[in-house]
């Protein structure tokens, strides 16, 4: 039997999702080549790295890379952030003139930098800019627009309940709630009472977010939640098989193999090539360093290993030093190996 209630997968505005996995937006992860990776291993929707909405500063190597779009298949949904309603709203047309067809607006990011500019979750303190930002954003464009938020900003101001109605009432078409505060950063356990409450009272398709890392897991909280989508974020990193394994567990109850290591070799290389022709070679060997650092996670004496992966200097050494890893580990009957 299923692991949950046959569900169809939501839509967001014109769109129904492929199913009910979805890549959140990170800071320095869910670039280009790594969204186009999880997408082809089963995500129902990527979303990109947020990018600031002060477009003066778009013409930074690091912008430009997280505006490029070309090549991937619809949706395509673009993350901005800042803390200004003309500005955002600003960016949210220059973004739909490129080819985004959802934008996100990132509420959520718990990181000091954005903060500090009251951007990201520093926004949860002030309701009425919130509401104003929404409606600016949602007037400037005709693709669909989406919230990423926290429950709030402290264990004293949890307000996503409010946050919520305000996004419905400002026209938001979905809503990804992750179950920490902003003081919480990634620290102890998300919660999902609060994504239960906000789905039991607005009627936008929501998505849950925080600690989903494994099949039984996605299950449980969109059972305990009832959001129409799972959202996964750095259970992600290192693990892209993550969406297909959930997919397919939410539609059947049962579990696809765990990939062995011929099939991740293969999938860390083509993650490798598409780093390097994305980026150039100089820096995508540099970007590949914390990409290989996730998936040798899991092997034994995984320190070991990432401290030589990341003193490689070109893309022949990393590729292969993967290719004989990989190679090594699945001649071997435990999967595990101690590093040369």
């Amino acid at each position: 039997m299923p692991a949950t209630a046959r569900v169809e997968p939501p839509t967001i505005g014109p769109y129904r999702l492929s199913n009910r996995v979805i890549l959140a937006p990170m800071a320095g992860v869910t670039d280009r080549p790594f969204r186009q990776l999880c997408r082809s291993l089963g995500a129902g929707l990527v979303v990109s790295e947020m990018v600031t909405a002060d477009s003066s500063l778009w013409h930074t190597r690091k912008s430009r890379s997280r505006l490029d779009h070309a090549g991937e298949p619809g949706p395509r949904a673009v993350q901005i952030a800042g803390g200004d309603p003309r500005m955002l709203a600003e960016a949210a047309r220059l973004n739909a003139e490129r080819g985004a067809q959802i934008i996100d607006i990132n509420m959520g990011c718990p990181a000091k930098k954005v903060c500090n500019k009251a951007a990201g979750s520093a926004l949860l303190r002030d309701e009425p800019l919130v509401a104003e930002i929404l409606h600016a954003v949602v007037s400037a464009v005709s693709v669909p627009v989406t919230l990423k938020i926290r429950t709030g900003w402290c264990s004293d101001s949890i307000n996503a309940l409010r946050i919520a109605r305000l996004a419905e009432e400002s026209g938001i078409q979905a809503l990804a709630v992750h179950g920490r505060t902003r003081e919480q950063r990634y620290s102890g356990d998300a919660e999902y009472d609060t994504i239960a409450a906000v789905k039991a009272t607005v009627g936008i398709p929501v998505f849950v977010n925080g600690d989903i890392t494994s099949p039984e897991k996605a299950a449980q909280v969109l059972n305990y939640t009832g959001a129409d989508a799972a959202m996964v974020g750095r259970g992600a990193q290192g693990n892209p098989w993550i969406f297909r394994q959930i997919d397919h567990y939410l539609r059947t109850g049962e579990h696809l193999p765990v990939p062995d290591w011929s099939e991740r070799g293969r999938v860390m290389n083509q993650h490798l090539d598409n780093l390097y022709a994305f980026y150039g070679d100089y820096m995508g060997v540099r970007i590949a360093r914390k990409h290989i650092g996730w998936y040798l996670s899991t092997c034994e004496n995984a320190k070991t290993l990432r401290t030589g992966f990341n003193t490689l200097e070109s893309r022949s050494e990393q590729q292969h030093f993967v290719e004989s890893l990989c190679r090594q580990l699945h001649s071997t009957p435990t999967a595990r190996i101690s590093a040369a």
